[in-house]
């Protein structure tokens, strides 16, 4: 009970669109600098499938893909975002939709592209959410109706994002990460552990996956910080 008490300010809280909501803050900002990053990150390819994950849960993944996913869309690219945890996910209360069909139904080809693809009034941005939760997650994860599923959909969209479970949980990440072109590891300031994120990272590398960086989350800035000196006092 007391790991559950703890968990729900942290959910309320990773549920906010800032970029959305609050564009000119220094959060939003710093959502720029990561998009920035990222497209900065592997200047001999094109970057078109990115992936955004944790050591452990409640380190902020979900809530840093989805703000990124607004911050590419804001930049005018068509951007996809993909609930790829088929065990806890948490899109569909990002976003305000249903979740009564999604990825889940696309790889055990129960439903088309079209018929699971939700519009954002977000310009440019597109949401597949989880789905039904299979009893074999990793196992879609891995098929080759993933790798018919991400051709199609990087011959639509410029940009996908895959919100994938923690990695020291379960193999979900690890195998799609080998499908990427990019991977992002989320720590959380002062909760992750330096072991989790040293395992995380050897379970990534251990796939091959093309580590882009790792996206610090819910850092604290001091009101002395040069951020708050120039932009304001901003959120």
């Amino acid at each position: 009970m007391m790991f559950k008490r703890k968990q729900r300010p942290m959910r309320t809280v990773a549920r906010k669109l800032v970029t959305n909501t609050n564009p000119k803050s220094i959060v939003s900002e710093q959502f720029r600098t990561v998009r920035t990053n990222i497209n900065f990150s592997m200047p001999d390819k094109e970057l078109k499938t990115l992936l955004f994950t944790s050591s452990s849960p409640g380190e902020g993944k979900s809530t840093s893909a989805a703000n990124v996913a607004i911050v590419f869309a804001q930049e005018g690219k068509k951007v996809l975002l993909v609930d790829a945890d088929m065990r806890k996910p948490t899109m569909h209360y990002t976003f305000h939709m249903t979740n009564t069909t999604g990825l889940s139904n696309l790889l055990t080809k129960q439903s088309t592209l079209g018929e699971v693809t939700k519009v954002i009034e977000i310009e440019g941005l597109s949401l597949i959410t989880c789905g039904p939760i299979p009893p074999n997650p990793a196992e879609l994860i891995g098929s080759k109706s993933m790798d018919a599923l991400l051709h199609e959909l990087t011959s639509q969209y410029d940009l996908v994002i895959f919100d994938a479970p923690p990695l020291l949980s379960v193999a979900d990440a690890q195998i799609l990460s080998n499908k990427c072109d990019g991977t992002i590891l989320v720590v959380n300031s002062g909760v992750t552990e330096k072991e989790s994120a040293i395992k995380a990272k050897e379970l990534l590398m251990a796939a091959k996956a093309n580590i882009l960086g790792t996206l610090l989350n819910n850092f604290a800035l001091e009101k002395d910080h040069y951020y708050y000196q120039y932009y304001g006092t901003g959120e």
